[in-house]
């Protein structure tokens, strides 16, 4: 019974936010564009802040755990593929089914990833966190902008299109954090005193502000219909990628407990706000990307007590194949 409030205690204050955020958005009558400085604010500035703080001071040997990239990316791919197919079941049209996609698979591990990881596994559980948030944006935001190509959504050349990814990839506010986290990392850069004060408090910002965003925007967005192929991406999202991520890893070897403990946690996280985001830069099922965030997020909360009660308590092996 210990060990159930104590999760219960470690995983209040994050469902306790979104409820804060959903509540103040709905009671609050303020226009939804009073979000777009916060959100820049998060995007630009805080969790950058954050990824970089994670990955400088740890050793480039943990950030080059290539059978363990290929695990979870692998088994991230396998949940995009069923989502993409639950999608096309029920639309069968390609872009709406390009967005099921990465509701199924892309996990809030910008968001809540971090923070909510390192409480429940700990400190040691950065380095795996770092990898599969780089190596799942990297797969997920290559995937999207050339399947709506293909959808004839992205009115640009194949060519036009392969280099807008590279610049996105390459500019995105994360992944520019990680490159100057790993050079600092390969050259044992520390920060001046001022300047690593700033980076700590602006670390600490992004997770609160991450959370009561989430909930503000999902009730900025109230849910008028439950689409039919919601339950479905649900369900691959919350138990079939993490026991996928749980399979690869124990197929491909021994990460030990740590690292495979963190992995399944990161894949069992709800569907991301930035489907949210990216729907509606396309325009394309932004009903449905509310859905899935918000049936998601709250159906999460069982699944993850159920998840990190099981760890704790030991029921759960680390490794399917001693």
């Amino acid at each position: 019974m210990s060990d159930l409030l104590g999760l219960i205690n470690l995983l209040a204050p994050f469902f306790g936010l979104i409820g804060l955020g959903f509540l103040c958005g709905r009671i609050v009558k303020q226009p939804e564009a009073g979000l777009a400085w916060m959100q820049f604010f998060l995007i630009y500035v805080a969790l950058p802040c954050l990824f970089f703080r994670l990955i400088a001071d740890k050793s480039l040997d943990q950030l080059t755990n290539w059978s363990f990239v290929l695990a979870t990316t692998t088994a991230t791919f396998c949940a995009f593929l069923l989502s993409f197919a639950a999608g096309w079941r029920h639309t069968k049209d390609m872009a709406q089914s390009v967005m099921q996609g990465v509701a199924g698979s892309y996990s809030n591990i910008g968001y809540m990833g971090p923070p909510l990881v390192l409480a429940a596994i700990g400190s040691a559980a950065s380095a795996p966190v770092v990898l599969i948030f780089v190596f799942d944006n990297l797969l997920l935001f290559s995937l999207v902008p050339l399947l709506m190509s293909v959808a004839g959504l992205e009115k640009l050349s194949l060519g036009a299109t392969l280099r807008r990814i590279v610049w996105r990839v390459l500019t995105h506010p994360f992944n520019v954090a990680t490159a100057l986290g790993v050079t600092a990392s390969y050259l044992h850069l520390e920060l001046p005193p001022a300047l690593n004060q700033m980076v700590t408090w602006l670390s600490g910002a992004a997770a609160p502000c991450a959370l009561f965003i989430l909930g503000v925007t999902v009730a900025l967005r109230p849910l008028r219909r439950i689409p039919g192929e919601v339950p479905a991406l649900v369900l691959v999202k919350l138990v079939l990628h993490p026991f996928m991520v749980w399979g690869l890893l124990s197929a491909l070897g021994n990460f030990g407990p740590v690292w495979t403990y963190a992995a399944v946690t990161m894949a069992a996280l709800p569907p991301a706000l930035n489907i949210f985001v990216i729907s509606t830069q396309y325009n394309v099922g932004v009903e449905r990307a509310s859905a899935c965030v918000l049936v998601g997020t709250v159906a999460s909360m069982l699944s993850l007590t159920a998840l990190l009660y099981a760890i704790r308590i030991g029921a759960l092996p680390y490794d399917l194949l001693p």
